[in-house]
């Protein structure tokens, strides 16, 4: 048996303040004048004095601010890449990402097509990368997504939206200052948090569990409890645990997968738009046959935050839009063998999802 060798992130800052350390940790990497740092920075700190201020920018430095209004496309990083190589006349000494997951993500993606030919699409999927991608920094702004430490660059492509999985994919650096936490929306807080929830519930239950993904796992479901459903907590204190769960949840799923509810809202993802949050959320709510203790904690939790989630997303829909996003959820195999094991395929029909996204 071949057990699979997986990368991880090669360093990482922790602390309340450690994002001042960051012209410090990558000032090391710098290959010269005409080789800049290039930041993502997620384009609600436009403005924002308090953290852009922290941003310290030498020669042709840039700051690109990422409107994260839509889930990364695969044409949005084609773009992205083709901008900056005409625009330097260097590769740059480095990709830096300070955001939520879609900022992470277009970081990821960015720092592996610098390296890489061809179009970004033609990398979705699993161990296609040829090339080591540039330094990159990953600096969440919210927690949950587990964006900063998976090995995956989540991407809607022209056909399907699916991940640039790969080794050369996890950041080499990444900052995690809980600080960076503490103006995010309420709703988003919630919806971002639950995506650490559900992967620590689709990894716990599913076939590809083993010890490793287990003690990732169940960290990151103990931590979403006390954080979601206990009222001991200060404001700070639960701005690091979350920070601490969202890391676990991404390391819970390196050595498994995740499950149902992400391949469903994958479909949801590609043919309505809907966030990743928000999409496994709605999914989830309704999956009480495959995850019944999880639903029932998602559920109390849902309550005492008092959350509503969009309803009737689907019930306008026609087959052939139905049929769409059966096929985007179905083309995740790896996540639905995990959920439901190597017969998968008998027991999953098409009909079983189309009646549960008829539901949402």
């Amino acid at each position: 048996m071949s057990f699979k060798n997986f990368p991880m992130v090669s360093r990482v800052i922790y602390g309340r303040g450690s994002f001042n350390q960051l012209d410090e940790i990558i000032s090391p990497k710098r290959q010269g004048r005409d080789a800049p740092f290039i930041y993502f920075i997620d384009d609600v700190f436009k403005g924002n004095h308090w953290l852009t201020s922290r941003v310290s920018l030498s020669y042709k430095d840039k700051i690109i601010y990422v409107p994260t209004e839509e889930e990364p496309k695969t044409s949005q990083i084609d773009q992205i890449v083709e901008d900056i190589i005409l625009e330097f006349s260097e590769h740059p000494s480095g990709i830096i990402g300070i955001g939520g997951g879609i900022v992470l993500d277009i970081a990821k993606a960015v720092s592996i097509m610098l390296t890489n030919e061809g179009e970004s699409k033609d990398y979705q999927g699993w161990d296609l990368v040829k090339n080591p991608a540039i330094y990159h920094v990953g600096i969440p702004t919210i927690s949950g997504t587990g964006a900063e430490v998976s090995r995956t660059t989540i991407l809607t492509g022209p056909e399907r939206k699916l991940g640039i999985n790969s080794d050369y994919t996890p950041f080499d650096q990444v900052i995690l200052d809980p600080e960076l936490t503490k103006d995010v929306p309420k709703d988003q807080w919630f919806f971002t948090g639950m995506d650490c929830f559900v992967h620590s519930i689709e990894s716990l239950n599913g076939t590809f569990l083993n010890a490793f993904s287990q003690s990732y796992g169940e960290k990151a479901f103990e931590i979403c409890k006390e954080v979601f459903l206990e009222d001991y907590l200060s404001e700070e204190e639960a701005q690091d645990k979350l920070m601490m769960a969202s890391w676990h949840g991404g390391m819970s799923i390196a050595y498994s997968q995740v499950g149902v509810a992400h391949a469903m809202s994958y479909g949801l993802g590609y043919l309505l738009g809907i966030k990743h949050g928000v999409g496994n959320c709605i999914v989830f709510d309704h999956l009480e046959a495959f995850y019944p203790e999880g639903v029932k904690l998602f559920k109390q939790m849902k309550e005492k935050h008092n959350i509503v989630l969009p309803s009737d997303v689907c019930k306008d829909l026609d087959q052939h839009q139905l049929d769409i996003m059966i096929d985007v959820a179905l083309g995740l195999e790896p996540l639905w063998e995990n959920a439901i094991g190597k017969n998968w395929k008998s027991k999953i029909t098409r009909q079983t999802l189309q009646d549960l996204y008829l539901k949402m």
